[in-house]
């Protein structure tokens, strides 16, 4: 039996086929056509689909899956486990809430700090008694690069290549806003894991999104690599829970 997940998200969409847990196929996609989902259920003969999406209406996409598997809808009231204190849970971003019930699945009784770094950055705090409050929604780098231009007279807009591995040198106006924009957003990181550590003993912090293998790199000598774990597959496993259990 296998299992299709899809993350709508503000970029891309990431399309995902697992077998129980064990994931066997990974797309990301500019764009989502119902006859590539098509090829993909008749190839791996699925029988379960759930979906994740940053945008508020997905009822053509739910309409047409729901005419060849089983759909089951992802919600906030799917709690897999934890208890949601989430104050308005009509707004809480599912992919957010997907990776909190990841985290919960991977690392039972451990307190995890997920950070998603994507079009934004958002920070979420699972605790060990497997609660969750909220958390913290950041500019991603692109924006903050963009910003950058857009409200100032003369800075330039940066395209930024994520293969770039070294965070350069302010000497020149060009490297000087990728220092500020990448070294801050480092600075950042490393802040909200002090800030948790002090809250949450043995601190499981999981990096995921577009970006997050290059902020990995980054965090490779830091003083808290040791709690760093690297899983850019964070919000499709959760998904995959909702339906697998």
């Amino acid at each position: 039996m296998h299992n299709l997940v899809i993350d709508i998200g503000n970029t891309f969409s990431k399309v995902a086929i697992f077998k129980q847990r064990e994931l066997v196929h990974y797309q990301r996609l500019t764009v989502l056509d119902e006859a590539s989902l098509a090829n993909l259920i008749d190839q791996f003969q699925v029988k379960n689909v759930t979906v994740s999406s940053v945008k508020q209406n997905i009822s053509e996409l739910a309409d047409f899956l729901k005419q060849r598997i089983n759909y089951i809808p992802f919600t906030t009231a799917i709690t897999a486990g934890v208890k949601n204190n989430y104050q308005t849970l009509a707004t809480l971003g599912l992919d957010r809430w997907a990776k909190v019930i990841a985290a919960h699945c991977l690392y039972p009784n451990e307190a995890c700090l997920m950070i998603d770094a994507g079009t934004c950055i958002t920070y979420d705090v699972l605790t060990k008694e497997s609660e969750y409050f909220g958390g913290s929604i950041s500019l991603g780098i692109n924006m903050r690069f963009k910003a950058l231009n857009h409200y100032t007279g003369r800075l330039p807009l940066i395209n930024w290549n994520q293969k770039e591995e070294i965070i350069p040198k302010g000497t020149n106006t060009e490297n000087a806003l990728k220092n500020g924009v990448l070294q801050g957003i480092i600075n950042e990181i490393e802040g909200f894991i002090a800030l948790e550590n002090k809250k949450n003993e043995a601190l499981k912090v999981i990096l995921t999104g577009g970006d997050a293998d290059f902020l990995n790199k980054q965090l490779k000598n830091s003083i808290f690599a040791s709690q760093i774990k690297y899983d850019q597959y964070l919000v499709l496993k959760g998904l995959n829970e909702v339906i697998t259990l």
